[in-house]
């Protein structure tokens, strides 16, 4: 091979495209000349200008906490927001992205207790309008701090006049809101349960509350049956409940008709108490065997039992011995 052919740029002879990008994105330095750019121009006050007196696109968005850096899921939420309202603009409605910060609540209020107990404050010392104004101060730094980072994300949106949880006016706006729903009636006292941290001494978001496994006390319950056709009179219905306490208040016994029932007969029992041999006890087949093994018996199918027979049943109530002398009906 000779020395021109070795030298020859074979790339001149290739018909590629000709364009003015690099061949790097440069995103780490373009993004910031964009945003930079965007701001110099006076964008968002010019697609204001552009979009008055046309139809509004409104698009409701729920506020981040402003409580800490922003993360993938603020990248994700926003982004995806900020197209929806730019391509509504640009298919001519008056689209305006107003940026808001909810900046109440346990995890605006952890974080000054957090400090506090670094310096080894007690929160009960501090005078609550102080432990509130230092709470407003958080949040405020943090709305500046993420404005800033939703920017470089490219959001583009009227970032000088944010909603603001914390902002008087509306604070003062939704006191009159309860105010006018008091006044019309449709404020009423009901009973729902509220998340409550002792530690805090404050209320949660049910968001808020982490929950843990537990493994219920679990409880198999005969219900002698006193009306039913001859050939299931002297069994018991059993059932099984992980909510113990509820049997006192236990008025009728459920049923289906897409489970399979049977009625089986007690062969063996390890104990002298609970269910012995010769009993016969009605039960939702898929169950037997676990109920079987947990109480020490061998059980043995007698017959199917069908939803029409169920539902011809009468029970006596479990505790009928104690005063609960009702009939318990298969429903």
């Amino acid at each position: 091979m000779s020395d021109t052919a070795e030298k020859f740029d074979y790339s001149a002879t290739l018909y590629l495209p000709q364009t003015d990008f690099p061949m790097r994105a440069g995103l780490p330095q373009k993004e910031p000349e964009t945003v930079k750019r965007w701001q110099e121009m006076g964008l968002y006050r010019r697609l204001r200008a552009s979009a008055a007196g046309r139809e509004k696109f409104v698009l409701h968005d729920g506020p981040p906490y402003a409580n800490g850096n922003i993360h993938i899921g603020h990248a994700l939420n926003k982004i995806l927001k900020d197209v929806i309202t730019r391509s509504f603009q640009m298919r001519g409605y008056d689209a305006n992205y107003v940026p808001g910060w909810d900046c109440h609540g346990l995890p605006i209020e952890w974080k000054i207790e957090e400090a506090y107990r670094a310096k080894g404050k007690n929160k009960d010392e501090v005078p609550v309008n102080e432990f509130r104004k230092e709470c407003r101060d958080f949040a405020a730094g943090w709305i500046k701090v993420q404005s800033e980072e939703f920017k470089r994300l490219g959001i583009e949106g009227d970032f000088e006049n944010p909603y603001t949880t914390m902002n008087f006016h509306a604070e003062a706006r939704i006191a009159g809101e309860l105010l006018k729903i008091a006044r019309t009636g449709q404020l009423y006292r009901g009973s729902k349960p509220i998340m409550w941290s002792v530690v805090e001494r404050t209320a949660l978001a049910e968001a808020e509350v982490e929950y843990a496994d537990v493994e219920s006390d679990m409880i198999w319950v005969k219900f002698p049956v006193t009306q039913s056709a001859p050939v299931l009179s002297g069994t018991s219905v059993v059932i099984w409940t992980t909510t113990p306490w509820t049997i006192p208040g236990n008025r009728a016994i459920a049923f289906s008709s897409r489970v399979e029932y049977g009625l089986f007969e007690v062969e063996s029992a390890q104990n002298d108490f609970g269910p012995q041999p010769g009993e016969k006890l009605i039960f939702a087949k898929k169950l037997a065997d676990e109920a079987a093994a947990k109480a020490k018996l061998t059980f043995k199918l007698v017959r199917d039992v069908t939803s029409e027979e169920l539902a011809a049943i009468t029970c006596a109530h479990p505790l009928a011995s104690l005063g609960y002398d009702f009939a318990v009906p298969l429903l």
